[in-house]
């Protein structure tokens, strides 16, 4: 099996729950790209990711649920995903150091307007497109005490009886993603 992960803002594909994604699921291949912070370079990307490595099952995590939600004809599970990313970040312009290591050795980037107009631009159409199929094809995780994004109630309005509780906040641990996420994942799998 093949799983794409796609990591939330100011991480990169060296994010913990990347590892153990790798680690509970020893037989599958965990495909773990740093995420552009530009939406149009992000997207991209990850279409192209999607169009070359064709993956089973699609996991984001905060913005990554954002990106996942929006690649249309995957099974994806979104985690604590944050459905308002310019208004998220709108709050957030300037300089931001990153959270886990990149690939190209970058410590930081910048929050611009230009950067949250582009994420606005996409927000316009992102629901667009959602068949029965595709609603089917998309589980919600949400925290009970997440402290940074709480889109559970729009993400129950889309997609109803989609949206799974689990005991934490916005970063699980490995316990968490352990009993209650990993489970999770393993029932949309059969579906």
């Amino acid at each position: 099996m093949k799983i794409l992960f796609i990591h939330g803002l100011a991480s990169s594909g060296a994010y913990r729950m990347a590892s153990t994604l790798r680690i509970l699921f020893k037989e599958s291949e965990v495909i773990a790209p740093d995420v552009p912070i530009e939406p149009d370079e992000a997207l991209a990307l990850l279409q192209g990711i999607c169009r070359d490595e064709q993956p089973d099952l699609i996991v984001g995590h905060s913005l990554g649920g954002y990106w996942a939600q929006k690649l249309r004809g995957f099974r994806k599970i979104l985690i604590n995903p944050e459905l308002h990313v310019s208004r998220f970040l709108r709050q957030r312009i300037g300089t931001m150091e990153y959270l886990s290591p990149r690939r190209d050795g970058a410590l930081s980037f910048e929050i611009t307007g230009e950067i949250c107009d582009g994420y606005e631009a996409l927000e316009q159409t992102e629901f667009d497109g959602l068949t029965p199929e595709e609603i089917a094809l998309t589980t919600g995780v949400f925290a009970d005490r997440d402290e940074l994004v709480d889109c559970r109630e729009e993400f129950e309005g889309i997609y109803p009886g989609r949206a799974h509780i689990f005991p934490g906040g916005h970063f699980p641990n490995f316990n968490q993603i352990k009993q209650h996420i990993f489970p999770i994942i393993g029932q949309t799998i059969k579906e």
